[in-house]
């Protein structure tokens, strides 16, 4: 039986590893660090933020896109075997470690304050649309992945991702059993197997790729090189830090919404911010960029409904064997994007469902012209808005507006009697 149950979680864990995995090694592409460094830190971060939150909250952390302008500010065009790309590097290091400092003084913060004020902040009324605008910020993304292929629509992506949809939808409403808990895979497997024929599949990454990670000097050189703790690399840097902390409360309320636990109170919102603040400071430490909660794994919880935060453990170790094993993390960069787009369709889809519930559930009057006004500003804010510059360096995203403009009006628009419907 233990056996059993030990085979269950691994492939359930793997399948947020598979959820996880595009977004996350996206911004080492990007930004010239190491994808095994990256997936090594998101893997031991997760791991660090479940011993901070009591292992209760099933949480995955990967690479976060909003520190992504920052990063890029600072190394540039610099790419590893550039002279100067260690220093640069050492740099981003010490200004990411900043960055995990700023999270761990305001988890201090609201430890002393308490979370009945934090709460206040966010009433349903704001975190019910900011979760709806996560998901569909991020619906583009999908649909660019699913239909496109080398950057051009094509047809034969559309009719892999049609295919990826079918079996997700088919295994999740039909099939019983451990079978219903794992339609990601699933699909993921179907969906790799149809794009071997339609020349879908690039098998260059697994045969490039090291047995071992270390074994490749560039990787040695970027973990073992010291960080450096330069003034204008923290401004670029560090701030972005208040700008997500808004965001982690969302991922962390979408989190509890979907498991059905308030985890804002247990472990405590303080726990989830420390945890994600350590994370990202020992990714700094190695090299890795900034770690956040993860959406997609959210979008996992609420499509296999399995919440058992061992099963995230089991996907945070999955990703440090994919950092250590190159060709391991070979093979799954070659799944093609029209497979992770379809996948990513439904979970992203699955977000702004749970937002929906959240306004459902909580019997808003949207008749109220309170309730629509702040609906509406978060909504336009949100989805319109993709970043406001507020430095050369430094920008807000439109979420973060959206949140704040949102916690703003709830406080200060007086909340009438007619703001809830009443119980019938």
């Amino acid at each position: 039986m233990q056996e059993k149950t030990l085979h269950k979680k691994i492939v359930l864990g793997f399948q947020h590893v598979l959820a996880m995995f595009g977004a996350t090694v996206l911004v080492p592409a990007l930004t010239g660090l190491s994808t095994s460094i990256t997936l090594f830190c998101a893997g031991a971060g997760t791991l660090l933020f479940h011993l901070i939150t009591k292992k209760k909250v099933p949480v995955f952390l990967g690479s976060s896109f909003a520190f992504m302008v920052g990063i890029m500010a600072v190394i540039g065009d610099s790419r590893i075997g550039d002279p100067d790309f260690l220093d640069k590097l050492a740099a981003v290091k010490g200004a990411l470690i900043v960055a995990g400092l700023i999270y761990a003084v305001f988890s201090l913060l609201i430890k002393l304050i308490g979370y009945e004020k934090v709460n206040k902040l966010l009433p349903p009324i704001v975190t019910g649309p900011i979760i709806i605008v996560i998901g569909l910020r991020l619906s583009g993304v999908a649909i660019g992945s699913a239909f496109y292929y080398n950057n051009e629509f094509n047809l034969k992506a559309v009719l892999v991702t049609v295919i990826v949809l079918t079996v997700v939808i088919c295994i999740s409403v039909f099939a019983k059993g451990i079978y219903n808990l794992m339609p990601i895979l699933f699909a993921i497997i179907v969906g790799y197997i149809v794009c071997i024929p339609l020349g879908f599949v690039d098998f260059t990454p697994v045969k490039n790729a090291e047995w071992l990670s270390l074994a490749d000097t560039s990787i040695r050189d970027q973990l073992f090189q010291l960080p450096a703790f330069k003034l204008d690399a923290i401004l670029a840097i560090a701030p972005i830090a208040l700008v997500t902390l808004i965001e982690h409360v969302g991922d962390i309320t979408t989190n509890s919404a979907v498991v059905g636990k308030n985890f804002m109170v247990d472990p405590g919102v303080h726990r989830t911010i420390l945890g994600d603040g350590i994370a990202t400071a020992f990714a700094g430490l190695l090299g890795g960029p900034a770690n956040t909660t993860y959406g997609e794994n959210t979008g996992v919880l609420a499509v296999t409904k399995n919440y058992d935060p061992s099963v995230i453990r089991f996907a945070a170790w999955s990703a440090i064997l994919l950092g250590i094993i190159g060709k391991f993390g070979g093979l799954v960069t070659s799944i093609p994007s029209p497979v992770t787009g379809g996948i990513s369709i439904v979970l992203y889809g699955m977000i702004s469902s749970v937002g929906v519930r959240i306004l459902i559930n909580s019997r808003l009057n949207f008749g109220n012209s309170r309730n629509l006004m702040i609906a509406a500003l978060i909504f336009v804010l949100g989805i319109g808005c993709d970043s406001i510059p507020i430095t050369d360096t430094v920008t807000i995203s439109g979420l973060a507006l959206a949140a704040i403009v949102g916690m703003v009006l709830a406080l200060i628009l007086p909340e009438g009697k007619d703001s809830v419907l009443e119980k019938e």
